[in-house]
């Protein structure tokens, strides 16, 4: 700030956001790097306090589920009919809901290591758990990223108990198989050992251990990820040409080879992107804690609120500072006068208008400690919105004054930042 009222960050500016949390992703067709931090879909419940989605994606793959199911449903249960698509839509809901108790798992081991869960989300994919921070202990990591597909495997072999106790070639007997079987392929397609799938925070978990290094870790499974996505966009549809995946290869036409080559290429693209921001997000969590309140904040003096605004800003450009702290005559800090609004008042004004008029009374969240750094500091400015804030040392006493401005040109900074793999 200058007697000029020039600005460098407009009041507009865009807010800094933490870090993306990381995902526990799964479903029978792998995993979803997509994260929305707002809206999320009909919200179903909220079991163990944590908010549960359907996102409008489900609608989708619900209708295509059922419309498959059903058409295996006419050759094995010919006699069902039209009933057989209300079979499948009873199969759709019931996978999903498998689902749902894979992602709770991880949620449940979450709340157990006090990591804070966000939501769950069933869309198009699968399932998404969205955990807001990492965990402390490879061991907690990998036991977070292991109990999904655990519960997965333990689901499916349930639905293979049940159909012992069921005439096969019915309707429940028919049900039963296909959830085992679905249960079963989640759990191993999520133990492949590449992220951004739960068997890739596996492996992220014990080089992590071996080396004492999380990101050595990530960089690994990350890696692996990718060649994950290639060996799936070049083998599925070699497998189901040749047979492999029990289809006879002379019943495999060109529609049926064009559905698999696309299925492969919409995996393939998955699981690489979810590799890469997984990469990403690791790198930028390594250079987060160079963002620190104290080494952003400004340099402020406290000014009385009936100060001209012209004075203010005399003592400032005297003392080097570039923030305005409005005190009562206690010398207690009461507002913030802000940038933006000295920006609006023209020159010859400044000297007739007090810079109480220009100011923004500090409310609850508008005080910063000076030690706030890295994941706690974004998260703390995302969970209180405002232009500046008042960064205050342990004892109370004013250090200055922390504009949002400032933080995210840190933030960019950090993010474009090159790190060697």
């Amino acid at each position: 700030m200058d007697e000029s009222g020039k600005s460098q960050d407009p009041e507009e500016s865009v807010r800094p956001q933490p870090p993306e949390p990381p995902e526990h992703n799964n479903g029978p067709k792998g995993p979803t790097p997509g994260k929305k931090k707002t809206g999320g879909g009909i919200l179903m419940g909220r079991p163990f306090g944590v908010p549960v989605y359907v996102a409008p994606s489900w609608f989708l793959v619900a209708a295509l589920i059922t419309w498959v199911f059903g058409g295996q449903l006419e050759r094995v249960l010919p006699e069902l009919g039209a009933a057989r698509y209300l079979v499948s839509l009873f199969f759709a809901v019931a996978f999903y809901a498998s689902v749902l108790v894979h992602e709770l798992a991880h949620t449940v081991a979450a709340i157990r290591f006090k990591l804070p869960v966000r939501r769950i989300q069933l869309q198009f994919f699968g399932g998404v758990s969205e955990i807001e921070k990492e965990t402390e202990t490879p061991g907690r990591e990998f036991v977070l990223a292991f109990v999904g597909p655990l519960l997965s495997l333990v689901l499916a072999g349930v639905f293979y108990a049940g159909m012992q106790l069921v005439e096969p070639g019915t309707v429940p007997g028919v049900l039963l198989a296909g959830l085992m079987i679905s249960n079963l392929i989640v759990a191993v397609f999520n133990l492949l050992p590449g992220l951004p799938l739960d068997g890739g925070r596996m492996l992220r978990a014990l080089v992590w251990k071996i080396t004492g290094r999380p990101m050595s870790g990530t960089i690994a499974a990350a890696w692996v990820g990718r060649a994950l996505a290639v060996t799936v966009l070049i083998g599925l549809p070699l497998l189901t040409h040749t047979g492999a995946l029990g289809t006879a290869r002379p019943e495999i036409g060109g529609a049926d080879s064009l559905t698999d080559a696309l299925l492969a290429a919409i995996l393939a693209a998955i699981i690489w992107t979810g590799a890469g921001n997984s990469l990403r997000m690791a790198r930028l969590r390594e250079r987060l804690p160079d963002l620190t309140a104290r080494t952003l904040t400004r340099r402020a003096v406290p000014v009385e609120t009936d100060t001209p605004l012209s004075e203010a800003l005399r003592r400032a450009n005297d003392a080097g500072a570039r923030a305005l702290v409005v005190v009562d005559r206690q010398g207690t800090p009461t507002a913030l006068v802000r940038e933006a609004a000295i920006v609006g008042v023209p020159d010859h004004r400044r000297p007739w208008v007090p810079v109480g008029t220009l100011s923004q009374d500090l409310k609850d969240g508008m005080r910063v400690s000076a030690e706030l750094a890295g994941e706690d500091l974004l998260e703390y400015l995302r969970a209180t919105p405002a232009t500046e804030y008042l960064v205050v040392e342990e004892t109370g006493e004013i250090y200055g004054v922390l504009s949002t401005g400032d933080v995210e040109r840190a933030f960019v900074s950090a993010m474009a930042r090159k790190v060697a793999p």
